[in-house]
């Protein structure tokens, strides 16, 4: 079996930048196991699978450990690779996650801006482990799928120093560190090494949640991030009720074919 699979570079608008995503397009889909097993062999945070389904193409994300329910970074690589590549005539693509939601990526310019369901957090009732794995006191943590610290500065986001031991012992998927830019309106950083990924260089699903956040402390619905690991994106969200709009662009690295027995 031959399998075309391509890289990009997302959240960004140069190669080495943003965060690498694999794209696989399957038409069916491959047992767990070897998706899994191809995602490991790939070492990115992501890997997407996605196969052509009545409205558009089903998807599916890994990380070198595990299967996600959702990921942004690889979505806006996959929708790319469609509406570049596949069927360049189109304006829109629609995916659908293995839980049922309904993802949809449209044009925007030269952005992709992709259409999530919004994920906004509670305060935590045990902030006191997380500032410790994160090296720094927070000025407040809050919980949704992700635990999220929020800080003052940009400058102690950039400044943090996690022990990633002690992240993963933290009963969460990932933990979000955030705090107001100062060219931007809010920056992050994300961890998540239970997933097999210590810092995500961006995360665009970490957005679902940091968008109606900073929405609400800044009074405005449309907001500029930066996400400041070493490799660095920028993120264009807006928060709308229910749904976060979340977009970006994305730069073709690689395409290569993976050969199965």
């Amino acid at each position: 079996m031959r399998i075309r699979q391509y890289q990009l570079d997302a959240f960004t608008d140069r190669v080495f930048g943003g965060n690498p995503a694999a794209v696989c397009l399957l038409e069916s889909w491959l047992p767990a196991e070897t998706m899994q097993a191809i995602a490991a062999e790939n070492n990115l945070s992501k890997t997407v699978f996605c196969v052509p389904d009545d409205d558009g193409y089903a998807i599916r994300w890994f990380t070198p450990r595990l299967e996600i329910g959702l990921a942004g970074h690889p979505t806006l690589a996959a929708a790319w690779v469609i509406l570049h590549d596949i069927a360049p005539d189109k304006e829109a693509v629609r995916f659908t996650s293995k839980k049922g939601d309904i993802l949809s990526v449209v044009r925007d310019g030269v952005r992709l801006v992709m259409d999530f369901p919004a994920d906004p957090a509670k305060i935590s009732d045990v902030p006191a482990p997380v500032s410790e794995a994160l090296g720094a006191p927070a000025q407040f943590v809050l919980t949704a799928r992700d635990t999220m610290a929020v800080y003052a500065s940009e400058s102690v986001v950039r400044g943090l120093q996690p022990d990633m031991v002690k992240i993963a012992a933290l009963d969460t998927f990932g933990v979000i560190a955030t705090a107001p830019g100062d060219d931007c309106d809010f920056v992050s950083r994300f961890f998540a090494p239970r997933a097999g990924i210590p810092e995500d260089p961006v995360t665009g699903s970490a957005h679902c949640t940091l968008a109606p956040y900073w929405s609400e402390k800044l009074g405005k619905p449309a907001l500029f991030a930066r996400q400041i690991s070493e490799r660095g994106g920028e993120i264009h969200c807006e928060s709308r009720g229910d749904r976060v709009l979340i977009g970006g662009t994305a730069v073709p690295f690689m395409e290569g074919v993976i050969t199965l027995p």
